[in-house]
């Protein structure tokens, strides 16, 4: 193996690491809603909104963290990233009143995902890559968060039953800012793909005006939205929702951890796949099949059974989507402003999320039930399934243009 190949594949696989604990250590933060509350005396809603600024912050932060890493490289995003990360899991651990909760698990640890997540990591994975392993590189990418999720959620939960809910805190703080270790190939890996588009003089002003005079490009954020908005609520107050079904805790664990495990296989697929089909039909698809399973879910009998049934469905879907959204963000504009575009577009994503998560602590505080939300996630995914369909994926006429001559 040559070095330039051997640094690549070092490269990718420290980013699937990097990956793995960004989505991990945020995937655990549902088990601390319930002993954070008693320990304060509030109700699910406050922890609830901590999370739900978590996302926020990460939506409003990936743009700026896109921005900053199609400029200054993803190395040195991802190093102040980690240091927000486990600084808001301290302040979180160390928090006195909702104030600090809303600081630490909001505001700084929004920030920290938002620059060592996908937004930033999956356009560094896409130009290390040949175009035509790009696909399957952001469905490894996204494979290893489902990992993280599977290896992640497991520790933090013996760290919480152990230690307390502030000492696992502080603990998983210190496996954040390993996440700096996993960073620093990414610095020094070049690109695959640098040939595989017309260059492009474009400015990030005119990559803006170009894709805000998109309408597909809007279809695109708009979907995203009702996926933020189902993976959130399921991540915070799936174990809460459990527990009020008469369910023991391992019940919730075992249930985050196969959606972490088929997702795994439903992101390698899913990437895979966006290399061969469609990407607008396969979000389609995923969309639709979705608002199946949680209507499904609703209507059966609740049993361990269908609980594991549901995670399992839900594995394959959960993070499936960001192969081809990602993909279809670099096909339809190119990879020169990728990071800052599918920053975006994750944006809205993290505006689902928002509304997810503090949707589901608000409801179940004033109706006593989640049973709204999970019937609203319902039915906005088909509405999106439908919004794909529509979709324009050629790339945009800049770049048809270009390639033309």
């Amino acid at each position: 193996m040559s070095q330039p190949v051997r640094l690549l594949s070092i490269a990718v696989a420290f980013a699937c690491v990097l990956l793995a604990l960004n989505f991990g250590l945020r995937s655990s933060m549902g088990f601390f809603m319930a002993p954070i509350s008693t320990e304060f005396g509030y109700g699910r809603e406050v922890f609830a909104f901590s999370l739900a600024l978590q996302n926020l912050w990460w939506g409003l932060a990936q743009p700026v963290a896109g921005a900053l890493s199609d400029r200054f490289g993803t190395l040195k995003t991802v190093i102040v990233g980690s240091l927000l990360y486990a600084l808001g899991l301290y302040v979180t651990a160390t928090a006195d009143g909702a104030a600090d909760l809303h600081i630490g698990a909001g505001f700084l640890m929004g920030m920290g995902v938002a620059a060592t997540g996908f937004g930033v990591v999956l356009p560094a994975m896409a130009r290390m890559v040949a175009p035509e392993k790009r696909a399957f590189a952001l469905g490894l990418g996204s494979a290893a968060g489902s990992a993280g999720q599977l290896l992640v959620v497991p520790v933090a939960q013996d760290f919480l039953s152990v230690y307390g809910w502030s000492t696992a805190l502080m603990l998983l703080g210190a496996c954040a800012l390993l996440m700096v270790l996993f960073a620093a190939p990414l610095g020094r890996a070049g690109s695959a793909s640098s040939g595989s588009e017309p260059e492009s003089g474009q400015t990030v002003k005119q990559a803006l005006q170009e894709a805000s005079a998109h309408s597909h490009y809007w279809l695109l954020v708009a979907g995203f939205f009702v996926c933020g908005f189902q993976l959130a609520f399921i991540t915070v107050h799936m174990p809460a929702f459990l527990a009020d079904e008469g369910f023991a805790p391992e019940v919730a664990v075992a249930s985050l951890a196969l959606i972490g495990l088929f997702n795994i296989f439903g992101c390698l697929l899913s990437g895979s796949w966006s290399g061969k089909y469609s990407k607008k039909y396969l979000l389609a698809y995923i969309y639709g099949i979705r608002a199946i399973v949680i209507a499904a879910f609703m209507l059966l009998p609740m049993s361990t059974m269908s609980v594991y049934v549901f995670s399992i469905m839900t594995g394959l879907l959960w993070l499936a989507t960001v192969p081809p959204t990602s993909g279809l963000v670099g096909q339809m504009f190119g990879l020169k402003h990728m990071g800052m575009l599918y920053g975006i577009v994750f944006l809205s994503h993290q505006l689902g999320s928002f509304s997810g998560v503090w949707l589901g602590g608000y409801l179940y505080d004033t109706t006593g039930s989640y049973d709204v939300v999970w019937w609203a996630a319902a039915i906005i995914a088909l509405v999106t399934a439908f919004i794909h369909v529509v979709i324009d994926e050629r790339p945009v006429l800049r770049l048809r243009s270009a390639a033309q001559a």
